[in-house]
């Protein structure tokens, strides 16, 4: 077991954190359906697409990655064209003076690491293996490595965002306070890997429509007889 992955998990008592897990997820797929993995481009696609996507909208995060797409033949012109320009192209996305570089320091890495633009080749690693060759790349973290997994190619790991955290310890899932990093271990255990990419989905969707960070709808909730949050067994972020 991967020593972070084993630090995580120190001191968890995942059979008891798990006891809701069936009840929660047949409650999730009723209320948002069951979102079935295909593919939607490779999986330097789904890197990409990710740095973009962080702090910013789904809409402007798509309009930035259409940009790139639009204004450059493939990944290489990407890379080699000047960093401003790069900039400027994927504004949109917000934070582009980081995302910007960021992109290209990654296809620098994978064109470094690998002799050419593609990552193809973590699919036929384990899931934890692909995820610590990703984020040895400089900027790319648990998540965005996570992401590329399960989205990219259907991977047994789960992503854990906000959302997905925020969720995760108002149920009960996570201890008050676990970090995302953390909570990613923690939910990959409660969680059975076929379920990874749906449940990930949905907990999304109910973070954003009931479970918000702020003023959360529980008088709405078809989870509250569930949550340890609205059952005033703390106060949860």
């Amino acid at each position: 077991m991967p020593m972070k992955r084993k630090n995580a998990l120190a001191n968890i008592d995942i059979e008891e954190r798990g006891e809701k897990y069936p009840e929660v997820a047949k409650i999730l797929e009723q209320v948002y359906d069951r979102k079935k993995w295909r593919s939607r481009g490779t999986a330097l696609d789904t890197l990409v697409g990710t740095i973009l996507s962080q702090n910013t909208t789904d809409k402007n995060s798509g309009r930035a990655f259409q940009n790139l797409k639009d204004t450059y033949e493939d990944y290489h012109e990407v890379m080699q064209a000047p960093e401003q320009e790069v900039i400027e192209v994927v504004r949109v996305a917000g934070l582009a003076n980081q995302k910007g570089p960021r992109i290209q320091r990654a296809l620098h890495t994978v064109l470094e690491q690998e002799g050419e633009l593609n990552l193809d080749f973590l699919e036929e690693m384990s899931a934890d293996e692909a995820r610590e060759w990703l984020v040895a790349i400089k900027g790319i973290g648990l998540k965005t490595a996570s992401i590329v997994v399960c989205f990219g190619f259907n991977g047994d790991c789960f992503p854990v965002d906000t959302h997905v955290n925020r969720v995760s310890q108002r149920i009960g899932f996570t201890p008050e306070g676990t970090t995302p990093d953390k909570a990613h271990y923690i939910m990959e255990e409660i969680v059975p890997p076929k379920d990874y990419f749906a449940f990930h989905i949905q907990m999304i969707q109910h973070g954003r429509a009931l479970c918000k960070a702020r003023s959360p709808k529980c008088e709405d909730c078809p989870l509250s007889h569930l949550c340890d949050y609205d059952q005033g067994t703390g106060d949860y972020a």
